[in-house]
């Protein structure tokens, strides 16, 4: 069995049909900065990923991350999603992880515990952890070897610090995050300087790859042995780091209803 369902149901975010997906589960993760991990997604289920994009229904599944991009109503009523800085290129693994859904085996908790024990596992390869209840989560990755994660709802679901990092985008970001006893993780611009408690990200380009995630593991929290926070310079398609530049810039806040 190379792909599952964990976990289906509605959104914390906004209560929209969404799904929890692991992929890898017969043969390692081809990722070559994360190594051999456990790759999860998030997605909702009554749309592709590219339809909830563009038309900002994504929400349901990042919340309130502002990466997301803006949209923008179009003559004669269509919607397009512009300024979008997010890293994952979802046209690719997501979208061809939605249309594999009907094949995927659908996992009891107890089943899905028993597939993650002893592996590592990456939560939220798209898609915020946050997203899926976390009582789902504690009893999923009950046995796991590790785990990493990123949210960027820290602020509205604090007992995901036990397994993510806060998603920090600036210095406010940074002090409320740490004030609330969480680690964090910040993508910066290459002038930024680092913060007294951050390393940079030791699987980083900027770091010479001297590592992968799955060797590392720093990024589990308050799971984790490690206890520094980590930092990446912004990276990836040159159109992507100008969008990335623009959200620091404007502050842009795309929160959605909490429920």
């Amino acid at each position: 069995m190379e792909s599952a369902i964990l976990w289906a149901g509605r959104s914390t975010i906004d209560g929209s049909p969404i799904a929890l997906i692991a992929t890898g589960l017969g043969r390692d993760s081809r990722n070559k900065k994360t190594g051999p991990m456990v790759q999860t997604f998030i997605i909702r289920t009554d749309m592709s990923p590219l339809d909830a994009i563009v038309t900002g229904n994504d929400a349901a599944i990042c919340g309130a991350c502002p990466h997301r991009g803006v949209i923008e109503m179009l003559p004669g009523g269509e919607t397009r999603n512009v300024g979008r800085a997010c890293y994952v290129d979802v046209a690719k693994s997501v979208s061809a992880v939605y249309g594999a859904i009907p094949n995927y085996k659908r996992l009891t908790i107890a089943e899905g515990r028993a597939v993650l024990a002893g592996r590592l596992v990456r939560l939220g390869a798209y898609g915020d952890p946050a997203a899926v209840p976390f009582h789902i989560w504690d009893e999923l990755l009950a046995d796991r070897k590790a785990c990493t994660g990123y949210t960027h709802q820290w602020r509205a679901f604090p007992q995901f610090k036990a397994y993510c990092m806060a998603s920090c985008d600036n210095a406010a970001d940074f002090a409320d995050a740490k004030a609330d006893g969480w680690r964090t993780f910040r993508v910066r611009t290459a002038d930024e300087a680092l913060a007294s408690r951050e390393v940079v990200c030791p699987a980083s380009d900027e770091a010479g790859a001297k590592t992968t995630c799955s060797a590392c593991k720093a990024c589990g929290g308050l799971s984790s042995k490690a206890k520094a926070d980590i930092a990446i310079v912004v990276h990836g398609a040159a159109g992507k780091v100008r969008a990335f530049e623009a959200v620091k810039l404007a502050g842009v806040d795309n929160t959605p209803a909490i429920v």
